[in-house]
């Protein structure tokens, strides 16, 4: 009993450990933790922002469907590069539905995935998501590529990517929300 009471931080710091290592615990327990950690993302230093000039890259809806980002050119675009299985991507997922239901008219937004779409469209389903999920077909542009998930890219009217974040973030903050107004205005 003398062990387990001088030494029951141990062990519970063990089982926290091995828990993470179970895929059924795992997944969730990182997911709570990216999202405690997600700050609101911020805008490029002025003196670091890229214009987007080659916006062709071809994707596909879960449907089939053909799609290319060239068709939003001249709009306020969001692409966030994602993937089911990684848990700071599904953290953020909650703040970019809510960014989604309040701009999805005004801001063109793209989440793009390599995943299949069966595995895409369960995932939506359970989660109950709604914003439109594409499958790359080819890679993106330069400017738009990126060796970690999530990756996510806001660009303005001009092509200017105004925002560029990896890792987990809150979208759904008012300065984005901010970013956003700003970049839609006339």
């Amino acid at each position: 009993m003398v062990f387990l009471k001088k030494n029951w931080g141990n062990i519970l710091f063990f089982a926290f450990i091995i828990l993470l290592f179970i895929p059924q615990t795992g997944m969730p327990i990182r997911v709570f933790v990216n999202r405690l950690i997600a700050f609101s993302p911020s805008e490029v230093d002025e003196e670091d922002v890229v214009v987007l000039e080659d916006y062709q890259w071809n994707l596909t809806t879960l449907e089939g469907d053909r799609v290319n980002l060239a068709d939003a050119e001249g709009k306020v675009i969001l692409v966030n590069l994602w993937a089911t299985w990684c848990p700071p991507c599904v953290a953020e997922m909650p703040s970019l539905q809510k960014l989604y239901n309040k701009y999805g008219e005004e801001v063109a937004f793209y989440f793009v995935s390599s995943e299949s779409p069966d595995k895409l469209s369960a995932f939506l389903q359970k989660k109950e998501y709604d914003f439109p999920v594409f499958i790359e077909k080819q890679a993106p542009p330069k400017l738009l590529q990126s060796r970690s998930l999530p990756s996510t890219f806001v660009i303005s009217k001009e092509g200017r990517i105004v925002i560029y974040k990896t890792g987990a973030a809150d979208w759904n903050s008012t300065k984005v929300h901010d970013i956003l107004d700003r970049l839609l205005q006339p």
